[in-house]
This record gives structure tokens, C-alpha cells and sequence, in this order.
């Protein structure tokens, strides 16, 4: 059978549905961002740590629950349980693109390395573990766009002559390779907005296509593996890579960007594929990097150019020839939902699927990801100014996962950030998605998803998306304990098993 007619049927995911006991506990404590009451490897056998977070707070309350050796009865009952297991996890984060590391290089050097530490460190801040790289610009420059290897209109460079990563080297390159100090576990996966504008149709990185020529791919791919080895000679070792961000995006006007169509993006993979191996490098290859289903916006624009708009891109990418290069799928969130992921799971199992950017998810978008086989979260920039920006075209209204104030230097932790800290902090990578049961006849059923950890400890996040509070009894073998979770609150509780 052809992988393009293998079933695509949906992979049932069961998600572990827990809450929060009450904030009102004679053991709850409550904490700033930069104070850290219990840490995860602290988990003890007794009792269940809980880790509370509201919308629109930079308030964290944690408390300590009674792990009981018996079943307490109640309306709902969820049974964890870590005999099931669906995929590993590869981590939680954000970008730095050129515009966060902007933000960040307007704070005084004792202020930036207090905030990198509550980003990255495991012990004592939210323990980020998986970054998003633009290979050159963006939609988010502070300045202009570029890319590592421009040339003046009408000239190229086919061996890479003119190749730097200059720009990246005064404020880029420095927070990474911070980053990966505090965190040394973590993971990058780096993304083009466009190829250098000689490549392609426009003359220019912004819109146009690749130009179709084997000259051009093998151009291309020689500059992704150029980007890839001066990154590691920098310091910054890339363990992903995609070819091409949104490459069914048209008309990105004002940004860079390119409309690569899966035959061109199965070209650049094999070309790129040998060139990586070639050259030493370990380097993943992940196809598409688009959204769940194509926007609406996009179909519509490739319509009036006459195209097709390629409504099965990543499976017919992964039928392709390029297969044997692609390590897995990378999909945004602006389009369709997260069962996206389990429907092409069933097609191509042994891929593992990332998703690579979602700026303005919430809990409820993440716990989706991972209820349907995502490796990964990541939202987008990690840090921008009480303006959005800086950019350049692009996003006018996006968050960063903190905001620094241009004028005043305070730094607020925003709700993204609170969502990917309940993740990174208590599921390091390595982690597996475990399975559990629950009876629920609400309208508005808890929202919750269960990790068995690489120390045997036992993670589940959970959001509560109704109006009024819910209260549970959590079972995990022969030990349970009861909880509350109040309405909009989501709550990490991190516990060791006795069994």
C-alpha cells in the first residue's frame, strides 16, 4: 500500500482530566514569579505538589495535597494511567527573534540575566526548553529585513561567498548561547522566513517563489547547511530545521515570506538531506511548518492566482521521495484544530509531530497539542515591548510571553508565559504523555493531559474552561487525592508515585 492511501483514520487520545485543590488550603503558599517554593525533582511520596496560575495574574500560589492509599468516592473519578503511552516530549518555549533580543538588550545587564533566568533555568525560573530561530528576518526585526547572504539586485552568490551571520552575532547569538547555559537540556529548531531575494522570483524576500532551477536548490540547501555550521561555531548548536515558515502563505506584502509549494519544499529536502550528512551535522529536517488546515485567506489567494492550494501538503510531502529526509511534521496554530495531528499521525506514524509556532494560544491550545501527539509547544516571540514590537510589516497586534516596557524597563510575565511554565517546568524533555480514564457529564469538561516523567514522577496540567468550580477525586494506581479547581484557573500538580 502507497503511503498516500494509507487510512487516515483519527487515533484515539485520551487525556488525563484532574484540578486544583482550593487556593484556601492551610498549606497553600503564594509566590512571586522569581520565588520558587518546591521544585519538580522535590516531588515527595506523600503528597501531591499543586501549582496555581489565574488569567490576567502574575500570581502564583502552590500548596502541598494529601496523597491518600485509598479511592476518596465523588461525581468524577480520573484514573491515571502510565501503562498507556502515546509520544516523548521535546520541550516548551518561544523565539528570540531579532526584535526580542532587541527588548532584552534595552535592560541593564543585572535585570536581562535576572529575566533569562526565570525564562530558562530549570530550578529556579520556568526552565524553557525549546526555542524557535529565525534563519534571517522575519516579520519581527527591529530594523530592516535581511538574510545571511544578500546581494546587490541582479547579482548572486551560488557558493555562498558572501555568507555572515553578523548580524546575529551582537545581541542573537549571545542570548542563545545564555539560554543554553541555564538550560542545557534545551532545544532549538530554526525556520527561514525567506531564502536570500536572488533565489527567487521577486528579486526580493518579500512574496514570490523560488525560482525553479536545481542550481537554485542546491543554492539554497548549501546556505541552510552554511547557517547550520556557523551556528554551531558561534556556540548554538541547531538540533531542527525547516525550510520554509507558512510556505502556503501569498502575498506577505510587507514581511518576508514565500509561497513554496510541497514539490519545491520535496526538492530543497533532497537536496538539503546529503549536504547535512555530508557535512558531519545531526540536524533534523521537519516538513511544512503551516498551520493544522490551510487559512481560509490562503486558499482563497492561491485560488485567484489559479494554483492549487495544496490542501493535503504535509501528507503528500511525507509521500514524497523527500520522506527519507523529513524527521517529522511542524504545524502552526492559526488554522483548523489540533486533531490535525492525530489524523496524520495515523498516516505516517513513525513521524513525530512539533508544533513550531502559536502566538496568542492559551493552556487550552497547548494541552490540544499534546492530547494529539505533539512533541513540542511553541509560541512566538518571547519578548516584545508594550507596542508589539518592534517590527517591521507583519503582526501588529502580537504578544510576547513577556512584555518589556520601552520607557520604564518593568518586565510583566503575561499568560503565555504562565501557560508554557506549567509545561516546561514540571515535563522536562524525555517525558512521555501517558494515558487515564474520566467520567465527566459537565458542559464544560475540565481540560487536563498526564506525563510520566524521566524521574518516574507523575505531571498533570489541567485547565478548567467553565463558569463555576469543579471539584475531583485523582487516581494513580492505589493512591488518590481529591481537588478544586476554580473557573479560568489552570494548575500543574507534579507528585511520585508510590507504586
Amino acid at each position: 500500500m502507497s503511503k498516500r492511501s494509507r487510512i487516515r483514520a483519527l487515533w484515539a487520545v485520551t487525556g488525563v482530566v484532574v484540578a486544583m485543590a482550593t487556593a484556601g488550603s492551610a498549606t497553600a503558599a503564594t509566590a512571586a514569579h522569581s520565588a520558587t517554593p518546591a521544585q519538580p525533582n522535590q516531588a515527595p511520596s506523600t503528597s501531591v505538589l499543586e501549582w496555581l496560575t489565574t488569567p490576567g495574574s502574575d500570581i502564583v500560589t502552590t500548596a502541598q495535597l494529601p496523597l491518600q492509599h485509598n479511592v476518596t468516592p465523588g461525581s468524577t473519578l480520573v484514573e491515571v494511567d502510565p501503562n498507556i503511552t502515546y509520544q516523548t516530549v521535546t520541550g516548551f518555549g518561544a523565539a528570540i527573534t531579532d526584535s526580542a533580543a532587541h527588548v532584552l538588550y534595552g535592560l541593564d545587564d543585572a535585570t536581562r540575566a535576572t529575566v533569562m533566568d526565570n525564562l530558562f533555568n530549570p530550578r529556579t525560573g520556568a526552565g524553557i526548553s525549546f526555542l524557535r530561530q529565525p534563519i534571517g528576518a522575519s516579520d519581527f526585526v527591529a530594523d530592516a529585513d535581511y538574510s545571511f547572504d544578500d546581494m546587490p539586485a541582479g547579482q548572486t552568490d551560488f557558493t555562498m561567498s558572501h555568507f555572515s551571520i553578523a548580524h546575529d552575532q551582537p545581541q542573537i547569538l549571545p542570548l542563545l548561547r545564555q539560554a543554553r547555559q541555564l538550560n542545557p537540556a534545551i532545544r532549538i529548531v530554526a525556520s527561514p522566513w525567506s531564502p536570500p531575494g536572488w533565489m527567487k522570483t521577486s528579486d526580493s524576500m518579500i512574496d514570490g517563489k523560488l525560482i525553479d532551477s536545481p542550481a537554485i536548490y542546491h543554492a539554497y540547501a548549501l546556505y541552510l547547511v552554511k547557517f547550520l555550521q556557523a551556528y554551531q561555531a558561534a556556540g548554538v548548536r541547531v538540533d531542527y530545521l525547516t525550510v520554509q515558515n507558512e510556505p502556503q502563505a501569498l502575498q506577505r506584502n510587507n514581511y518576508p515570506g514565500t509561497d513554496l509549494d510541497w514539490q519545491q519544499e520535496a526538492k530543497v529536502i533532497d537536496a538539503l538531506g546529503p549536504m547535512i550528512r555530508a557535512a558531519g551535522l545531526d540536524t533534523k529536517i521537519l516538513g511544512y511548518d503551516h498551520n493544522w488546515a490551510e487559512h481560509p485567506g490562503d486558499v482563497a489567494t492561491h485560488e485567484q492566482a489559479n494554483e492549487d492550494p495544496q490542501l493535503n501538503y504535509p501528507y503528500d510531502l511525507l509521500a514524497s521521495n523527500a520522506d527519507r529526509w523529513i524527521f517529522g511534521t511542524a504545524y502552526h496554530c492559526y488554522a483548523g484544530n489540533s486533531s490535525a495531528q492525530t489524523v496524520l499521525k495515523a498516516s505516517f506514524a513513525d513521524k513525530p509531530i512539533f508544533m513550531t509556532e502559536c502566538e496568542g494560544g492559551n493552556i487550552a491550545t497547548i494541552l490540544g497539542v499534546m492530547r494529539n501527539w505533539g512533541s513540542s509547544s511553541i509560541d512566538w516571540n518571547i519578548a516584545l515591548n508594550e507596542n508589539h514590537g518592534p517590527h517591521v510589516g507583519g503582526c501588529p497586534t502580537c504578544n510576547g510571553t513577556i512584555t518589556i516596557n520601552s520607557q520604564t524597563e518593568a518586565v510583566t510575565y503575561n499568560d503565555q508565559f504562565r501557560d508554557i511554565e506549567h509545561f516546561s517546568k514540571f515535563v522536562p524533555a524525555g517525558s512521555t504523555h501517558i494515558g487515564g480514564t474520566v467520567a465527566d457529564s459537565s458542559t464544560s469538561p475540565i481540560q487536563a493531559v498526564a506525563f510520566r516523567n524521566p524521574d518516574r514522577t507523575t505531571t498533570v496540567v489541567a485547565y478548567n474552561p467553565g463558569s463555576a468550580a469543579r471539584s475531583f477525586s485523582v487516581v494513580d494506581g492505589s493512591e488518590s487525592f481529591v481537588v478544586t479547581l476554580a473557573p479560568g484557573a489552570r494548575a500543574t500538580f507534579h507528585w511520585r508515585a508510590g507504586h
